[in-house]
């Protein structure tokens, strides 16, 4: 199913920067039904041999088609990020595409930093980090680029608009894994 999945999403892409790709969306959804279920994903794109982040959109909860998640993040992702400006057709030879399928967010039950510190699982858990009207998530990808649990969280915190030790406020936190697939 990756290849399906990064297919989906490279199409998106392409077409939204206007080069065209042809998919026989029909002739997937009937070889592959589990694409019609709802879903949920994160599209990455990074360029270059230093793969460098280019876009990264995504839905932390199912609410639409699988296929449907993967089309419009991916669109996103190379339009919408905010970080960046709309990815064009020159770069698109030179960009790299990762999907991620997510499972359900659950709620992580702590005490304190040392006890969630016990319960984070780094290299495996996605996690999603709410404090009031303050929200941001980090796939379990990002490990690989903050690799301590001070490092992911001070990042995620700052991420979410609050300050390095967000944690002290004991904010809400829910852990997913995923499926990744890349190019």
């Amino acid at each position: 199913m990756g290849d399906i999945y990064l297919q989906l999403a490279r199409a998106a892409i392409a077409q939204s920067v206007g080069i065209h790709y042809e998919v026989d969306l029909d002739s997937l959804l009937s070889k592959y039904p589990k694409l019609k279920e709802l879903g949920s994903s994160f599209v990455t794109i990074t360029k270059g041999k230093e793969h460098s982040l280019r876009g990264c959109i995504g839905s932390l909860e199912a609410y639409r088609p699988l296929y449907e998640d993967i089309i419009l993040n991916a669109r996103s992702a190379a339009l919408h990020d905010p970080r960046f400006q709309a990815l064009n057709d020159l770069e698109y030879d030179d960009i790299k595409v990762e999907v991620s399928i997510l499972s359900k967010p659950q709620i992580l039950n702590y005490n304190d930093i040392d006890d969630l510190k016990k319960k984070i699982r780094v290299n495996i858990d996605g996690v999603v980090l709410k404090l009031d009207t303050h929200q941001a998530t980090f796939l379990p990808q990002v490990w690989e680029q903050l690799p301590t649990f001070d490092l992911f969280f001070s990042h995620l915190c700052q991420k979410a608009g609050l300050e390095k030790e967000c944690l002290k406020y004991h904010p809400e936190i829910f852990t997913y894994q995923v499926e990744k697939y890349s190019e």
